[in-house]
């Protein structure tokens, strides 16, 4: 027999995958070559439209009014001709006489909502100061009440109550309830959120004998407060950066932008539009409250 001498090399051995590789490689290498200028010109006009479209698509377009907005162009939709506003502390002093001059879009401001309470104990510093001064500058107002989820909601009602003094002719008191986050952070659930407005509706309903408004987001009012018992109170929608309002939810009122721009208020105010004509808007009001 013959010996076999043994070694510690490594044994090579040729490698088809590695031949495909090269053979691959240089196939590509090859083509790539072959492409003229133009060609590689137009590839990267077209990688550069459809980064465009997809861009415009999911981050622009759907916030559309959303940049009209914050620029100056506010977006008053023109199905709707009863338009009003809603103020609190952060508009800061409004120019009442200024106000009631001006138009949003073509048409004049003919309501105003008022902040009147938060909680348990805050009231709002430029309440009674817009309350007194919408009437007196010839608009109708209301005023409504921020639910939070600390305070029990009779008391939350009953100190709306004590600080607000509706009277006659103005609109009914509204229920102000919103981010769900935040109601559900507080460990209430979906039902006990529920009881909390419909005590305190219930509660003002009776001192001012009308249906006060709910306002809520679309969505709040679409996930928490889908119970058939909310359908009886008039609904004030805050759907903003839409050319409409979602359909399959009936509203009153409908808040379509946060970023609208009037004469007589500095910075950014809150626009809105009523679903009906004037006649059925002041069909609404306040006629006769309850004697005590």
């Amino acid at each position: 027999m013959s010996q076999i001498k043994k070694t510690n090399k490594p044994i090579r051995r040729s490698s088809s995958r590695n031949k495909r590789k090269k053979t691959g490689g240089f196939f590509l290498l090859r083509l790539l070559h072959s492409i003229p200028l133009w060609g590689f010109v137009l590839g990267g006009v077209g990688v550069v439209a459809l980064y465009c479209f997809i861009l415009f698509h999911f981050f622009v377009d759907p916030y559309s009014f959303q940049w009209k907005a914050i620029y100056g162009e506010t977006s008053y939709p023109a199905e709707y001709t009863v338009r009003g506003i809603d103020v609190s502390h952060y508009q800061g002093s409004i120019d009442w006489s200024r106000l009631r001059n001006a138009n949003m879009g073509s048409d004049p401001v003919s309501f105003v909502i008022i902040k009147a309470t938060e909680g348990g104990t805050l009231m709002d510093d430029y309440f009674n100061e817009n309350f007194y001064q919408s009437r007196r500058n010839g608009l109708l107002r209301g005023a409504y009440h921020f639910l939070t989820t600390d305070v029990k909601a009779k008391e939350q009602a009953c100190f709306f109550l004590r600080q607000a003094h509706l009277e006659e002719g103005d609109l009914p008191p509204v229920l102000d309830i919103e981010d769900e986050r935040k109601w559900l952070a507080s460990g209430k659930s979906k039902s006990e959120i529920q009881r909390m407005a419909l005590v305190w509706l219930k509660e003002v309903e009776e001192y001012y004998g009308v249906k006060p408004i709910i306002y809520s987001s679309y969505r709040f009012r679409k996930d928490i407060l889908n119970d058939k018992r909310f359908d009886a109170y008039p609904f004030w929608m805050a759907h903003y950066y839409v050319s409409q309002p979602a359909r399959d939810i009936t509203w009153t009122f409908w808040q379509h932008t946060d970023c609208g721009k009037l004469t007589g208020i500095k910075g950014p105010v809150d626009c809105n539009v009523f679903s009906g004509s004037m006649a059925e808007l002041e069909g609404m009001l306040i006629k006769e409250i309850p004697a005590r």
